[in-house]
């Protein structure tokens, strides 16, 4: 008895890794499909929004996925994956789920978990040195920023920190 439970067992979990290969989402918003993973990966199509696609494989912030015959690589924050929730038909009542057929409703959720940079990812780090000088290129001095908003009419705005604000508000009471 033990050994058809490992083999269903064996089976449902083979079974399941089918299902979430193929696992269908859509994009969130219009979307570039890279070549690789990577920011920097040469841009192949451009997903407008709400496109289907299927999920092949993910890796950190980046999914590989098949798309209007083309297959790349999409941000993971720029996807929605679908799900079917169950509820009780009964109204509510704890034991109507066990005798009452239980309603689908489709859901859209957006999750996505992504893991910090490891010991080694630190240690195998390359600074891109052309990166960072195009990023201090957008570097402004005071004075230029001024300039800026005066002629772009904006209103300068004073807001205090939450710090301040919680400090404050314990000595009121």
């Amino acid at each position: 008895m033990r050994w058809h439970s490992f083999v269903l067992a064996a089976i449902l979990a083979a079974a399941s890794c089918l299902v979430a290969a193929q696992e269908q989402a859509f994009t969130n918003r219009s979307t570039e499909l890279k070549d690789k993973g990577a920011p920097e990966g040469r841009t192949l199509a451009t997903l407008p929004d709400n496109t289907s696609v299927k999920v092949v494989q993910r890796s950190g912030g980046w999914t590989r996925v098949e798309a209007s015959g083309q297959s790349g690589w999409v941000r993971a924050f720029h996807l929605r994956f679908p799900t079917v929730v169950e509820s009780s038909s009964s109204g509510g009542s704890m034991l109507g789920g066990l005798f009452g057929r239980p309603k689908q409703q489709q859901a859209s959720i957006a999750t996505t978990g992504i893991r910090g940079l490891s010991a080694d990812d630190f240690k195998t780090a390359n600074p891109d040195v052309a990166a960072l000088g195009r990023l201090q290129s957008y570097r402004v001095d005071k004075g230029a920023a001024e300039r800026f908003a005066r002629e772009a009419r904006l209103v300068s705005v004073s807001i205090s920190y939450l710090m301040e604000e919680a400090t404050s508000s314990k000595g009121r009471r």
